[in-house]
């Protein structure tokens, strides 16, 4: 498996990125990662590795590319001029068929710009959402889609995102029926924005011909009951929610752990919930959920959460794996024609 990496455009610099790579290399034999951005800076950092992780290396090849994506850069600045920069070359490589799948961690405006002009859309997709799974009780999760490619969303996006979220969570989780639904301010009929409102409407109108179940509008404590696989909404809401979740999920484990150690009692029962601890904060901690699918390309890309860190990354990396493995826009391009 050969993917492409733009180092290039993380808040904490290429050096995180590329040890997390570095990481993912050492797990997976036959993996190969190209590493997109400035040779002599890259260079550097690999001389830097760990010595655990020197010998990954050998499978770490460097593509010089010596611009990249600003941070503030727009999506007309990257379509016009980004042409050079690391995440365009990137996009580029998997165009070729030089590597399966991207991981980015730049600009997402940009990222979705390049990515959608560089790799094409699936048929009657307009354009890309991000989307990643989020933990909801028994274990199960929940597909939240947009997660801020389209700060707005018109209804018939939102409807192109249930039927690419439902197809999701066929592929990849193999529920027969998803059970999709829009996020929203209330469960009734009349709240919600114009589009969200024309969304249900659209999807109501077709309930029976949808290859899901949809259930209409779901609230923000939803996502995590574990009895809806999908739930759609705009780039601007589910970006906060998913900020929100990652904050909240953080805050949780810390005051599990602090109030554990606050009394000696509480640090004997620490000791002995030392285990249930460990898979609590495994199962919250959100490096473990970081990296987001662009889903609706004819093409593999995730994008890295910008502020992650080396583990964060490798996590991005494996999830772009997973999707090579699952031959996810294929089987997604298979499995439902958008444009009917």
């Amino acid at each position: 498996m050969r993917l492409a990496i733009d180092v290039m455009g993380g808040d904490e610099g290429p050096h995180a990125l590329i040890e997390g790579a570095a990481r993912a290399v050492i797990d997976t034999p036959g993996l190969e990662l190209v590493l997109f951005g400035p040779h002599q800076h890259i260079s550097a950092e690999l001389s830097r590795l760990p010595r655990p992780l020197a010998a990954a290396t050998s499978r770490l090849a460097v593509h010089d590319v010596a611009d990249s994506v600003a941070t503030t850069a727009t999506a007309a600045w990257a379509l016009r001029r980004g042409q050079s920069t690391s995440m365009a070359q990137m996009l580029r490589c998997l165009a070729k068929g030089d590597a399966q799948a991207g991981v980015s961690v730049g600009n997402t405006a940009a990222l979705v710009a390049l990515a959608r002009r560089e790799l094409g859309m699936l048929t009657g997709m307009s354009r890309p959402a991000i989307s990643t799974a989020i933990p909801a009780r028994c274990g199960r999760r929940c597909y939240l889609l947009d997660l801020g490619a389209n700060v707005d969303s018109p209804a018939s996006r939102l409807v192109e995102f249930a039927l690419i979220g439902a197809a999701m969570a066929e592929q990849v989780d193999g529920i027969a029926r998803p059970r999709v639904a829009l996020l929203n301010v209330g469960a009734e009929s009349t709240k919600g924005s114009a589009s969200v409102r024309e969304a249900d409407r659209l999807l109501q109108e077709s309930a029976d011909s949808l290859p899901f179940d949809y259930l209409g509008y779901a609230e923000g404590g939803d996502i995590f009951q574990g009895e809806l696989d999908v739930i759609v909404c705009d780039g601007f809401a589910g970006n906060a929610v998913l900020k929100a979740s990652e904050g909240l999920a953080g805050m949780l484990v810390e005051r599990v752990q602090l109030a554990f150690a606050s009394r000696l009692r509480g640090r004997l029962a620490s000791w002995v919930a030392k285990p249930v601890l460990k898979h609590l904060k495994q199962e919250l901690d959100p490096v473990r959920y970081n990296g987001a699918s662009l889903l609706g390309l004819q093409g593999i890309v995730v994008k890295s959460h910008g502020g992650t860190r080396a583990d964060g990354f490798y996590y991005a990396i494996r999830r772009a794996m997973q999707e090579v493995e699952h031959n996810l826009p294929e089987r997604l391009a298979k499995r439902w024609s958008f444009n009917e």
